[in-house]
């Protein structure tokens, strides 16, 4: 679809739009579109009510996988789904629990809206493409090194599967592949925080930011505003498929410690400790050339500006 003009009525439909993505989304849709129609469903488990302060719309406080959407909701009521629910933490490795989750949620939320086709932009993730040190593009193999990685190849694969049937062959099923989001409105995740999060409280109290032998790894970090940006863009986008959803740029976890200590006026060493987690990715890129060119996608952040406007915010929380 196209997405529609500022005064527009759209009814929209954001799943997980408690988490830190899904509310940082929803916030920009009441933002732009004053006469916009949100509902979100979300079960908590990985939201925060304090990430909806000032919502206008309706909350549907319910487990996906499990939902009764003939009950709760009408598939001609929504103009646009934004898919984001899921479980996030990476540390589950109860395999049954992941996938039936992530993947029973998507495929009853396709089937639920099939008939009338709504577009759909959910996401997915770089951990499809595993530990795979080269700038990553859509065609690359999806290797996951994980259960989560896999959990969200599965939905991709999904959506493929959908769109095969020469019934639904129109039908717009968008992924964005989200890098390392960082950004406001993540600190209820705790410990699955994005690591530039975790290096600020570390140094917020005077303690020497850790991260793990050399501090030479690289990620590449995106900021919440950028993903959101680019979640629209899919949606708006006249083609389906996968799109990378990040900056572009591959930066090391000393050059995060780099500009925090600017951003803070310290000038804290880092701690280096050894890994213990044989899936970490020692790089991780995206090559932006699909986004840019289908989506007219352009990051507004860099990890300098990115990092400077996120310590504002968290300062301002403070």
């Amino acid at each position: 679809m196209t997405l529609p003009g500022k005064n527009a009525i759209w009814r929209v439909l954001v799943t997980g739009g408690a988490g830190f993505i899904g509310s940082r989304l929803v916030r920009r849709i009441e933002d732009e579109w004053p006469n916009a129609d949100v509902t979100v469903i979300d079960d908590f488990r990985s939201g925060n009510f304090k990430n909806l302060e000032g919502f206008r719309g309706e909350l549907i406080a319910l487990d996906m996988a499990k939902l009764d959407y003939k009950k709760h909701l009408r598939a001609q009521d929504f103009d646009a789904i934004f898919h984001l629910a899921s479980i996030t933490d990476t540390r589950v490795m109860d395999q049954r629990q992941m996938c039936w989750d992530n993947i029973e949620s998507f495929r009853r939320l396709l089937e639920f809206t099939r008939e009338r086709q709504t577009p759909i932009t959910y996401a997915s993730s770089a951990a499809t493409y595993g530990i795979d040190a080269r700038v990553n593009t859509e065609t690359d193999p999806r290797k996951p090194a994980n259960v989560y990685g896999f959990s969200k190849v599965q939905l991709e694969n999904l959506a493929e599967k959908f769109r095969r049937d020469p019934e639904l062959a129109g039908w717009k099923l968008n992924a964005v592949r989200y890098f390392n989001v960082y950004g406001p409105h993540e600190q209820h995740k705790g410990a699955m925080a994005s690591m530039i999060n975790q290096l600020y409280l570390q140094m917020k109290q005077g303690k020497r930011p850790r991260v793990f032998k050399h501090g030479e790894q690289k990620r590449d970090f995106v900021h919440v505003d950028d993903a959101v940006q680019c979640t629209l863009l899919a949606m708006n986008s006249g083609k389906a498929g996968v799109f990378n959803t990040g900056s572009g740029e591959a930066r090391s976890f000393n050059e995060v410690i780099e500009q925090l200590n600017k951003a803070l006026g310290l000038s804290l060493e880092p701690e280096y400790i050894d890994n213990p987690f044989p899936f970490f990715q020692p790089f991780t890129q995206a090559d932006l050339s699909r986004s840019k060119a289908e989506l007219g996608y352009e990051p507004k952040y860099n990890l300098e500006n990115g990092v400077a406007q996120y310590v504002k915010w968290l300062e301002a929380q403070a």
